[in-house]
């Protein structure tokens, strides 16, 4: 069973952050993130960001070991040698938690494109390497993502990929999509490669669900849908040139406008 989106710390009875806390009713502990002194001020930020970090890893490694539902923050605050309200302070819920969780893979997922991108051109070359970057870079967690996935799917969860709280990842991953098409050789509709980036994203969605229940052994399953699917998407960015096929173009440009669009 898990825990619902409006309840993340269900599991935990009274569980917030402590009225003496640091994080409670206001953002600037004692021990981070406060102006004092100017030579001291440096050193308590890089403490304040290694304490986060702390916290995020030990988070993360009990989310492996005993399942995100079963892992309290009061228990993640005890493994990591933290007061309670301490960790409040840095992450006010388990679901802000996986909101940095988020950030630290999208930042792995950058770096391994990175490599990519020095090395080819060629936009399926390129297209292929960033999913199967993605994959090897979220493979870690792949025992317990089911599990955080089913909170996501709640339309009004903040782990949602589509929501507010998620927008700093979400942007971060159509920017790299729009690397892979900039720098490559490719050549379409000019229109599409505006959107396509958003739409490979989208695409990039689709295969992350899939390996989340995907149970072959090293979720091989995943890795043939990339091979398979690459080329499919590098021919039809090719035909996207094609006069005849530029009116269905035009429609299904529109269509992402219109459900893209918040009446």
């Amino acid at each position: 069973m898990t825990t619902s989106a409006a309840d993340p710390t269900a599991e935990e009875p009274g569980a917030g952050p402590p009225a003496s806390a640091p994080g409670a009713g206001r953002k600037t502990p004692a021990t981070a993130d406060s102006k004092g002194d100017g030579g001291e001020e440096k050193p308590r930020r890089a403490r304040g960001e290694q304490t986060r970090q702390l916290i995020l890893e030990t988070a993360l490694r009990l989310f492996r070991e005993r399942g995100y539902t079963e892992t309290t923050m009061r228990a993640i605050a005890k493994e990591a040698g933290v007061a309670v309200g301490n960790a409040y302070y840095y992450f006010d819920s388990k679901e802000h938690l996986i909101q940095g969780f988020y950030d630290r893979v999208q930042g792995a997922h950058r770096a391994a494109a990175e490599v990519v991108f020095a090395n080819d051109k060629d936009f399926a070359a390129r297209l292929r390497g960033v999913l199967h970057a993605g994959i090897d870079v979220n493979q870690p967690y792949h025992s317990f993502a089911a599990t955080f996935f089913k909170t996501a799917a709640e339309p009004s969860s903040p782990l949602s990929p589509f929501s507010r709280e998620s927008s700093p990842a979400r942007e971060a991953a159509i920017a790299i999509f729009r690397d892979v098409v900039d720098g490559s050789t490719a050549k379409l509709d000019p229109e599409l490669r505006a959107e396509l980036p958003e739409l490979l994203w989208l695409g990039w969605m689709g295969v992350v669900l899939f390996w989340v229940y995907d149970r072959s052994p090293d979720q091989r399953r995943t890795r043939r849908l990339i091979d398979g699917a690459v080329p499919l998407v590098d021919r039809l960015v090719g035909l996207s040139r094609l006069r005849v096929l530029r009116p269905a173009l035009r429609q299904i440009l529109a269509l992402l406008d219109t459900i893209r669009r918040d009446d």
